[in-house]
């Protein structure tokens, strides 16, 4: 935990060729060997701590696989992939600032549309492929631009809170925002 934490500090601040595991070490206050012991390098922990976040959000989306029925709607779909980047709040945010590593939030975004897809086709039944597609670049855009305002302001709100605004949005459009009766 305390390297974790360190690592995504540096990584906040400069790209990830420029942090040494001297220095990582010394900001999580550990010594090198436990580093070692754990890890072969820095590249290591990162692909380790992308790995782990890949399976929380693998298993956020495994409900997208199941017959839901009527139960299955898009605050379902979203609420637990909402509550996985909450619990990778410090990855989420290293992935998305300027030192983030882009290939790894395009491979969390290809595995969410493999699930949605699908999902939503059995959701919006007469709905083409293509629409689908669309749909899905379109809401999967939106959600980082979420995620993105959900982190800048410390996460405040619950994954469900965030999840039901994102809903309103997909599916009212701009007028969600419109009071109820005007």
């Amino acid at each position: 935990m305390l390297i974790r934490k360190a690592f995504t500090a540096l990584l906040g601040e400069k790209p990830i060729q420029s942090i040494t595991v001297k220095e990582l070490c010394l900001k999580a206050g550990i010594n090198r060997g436990t580093f070692y012991a754990h890890y072969t390098d820095i590249y290591d922990l990162l692909e380790k701590m992308e790995d782990e976040m890949t399976a929380d959000f693998r298993k956020a989306l495994e409900p997208l696989l199941s017959t839901g029925g009527g139960e299955l709607t898009p605050l379902h779909i979203t609420t637990g992939v909402f509550q996985c980047l909450k619990d990778n709040a410090d990855i989420c945010t290293v992935t998305l600032g300027p030192y983030g590593d882009k290939e790894f939030a395009a491979r969390l975004i290809q595995m969410g549309q493999e699930r949605c897809v699908e999902t939503y086709t059995r959701y919006f039944e007469d709905a083409t492929p293509g629409q689908i597609e669309y749909l899905y670049a379109f809401v999967s855009a939106g959600c980082i631009g979420v995620l993105e305002k959900w982190l800048a302001e410390g996460m405040a709100g619950s994954a469900r809170e965030i999840a039901a605004m994102t809903e309103d949005i997909m599916m009212s459009g701009i007028g969600c925002l419109k009071k109820q009766g005007a």
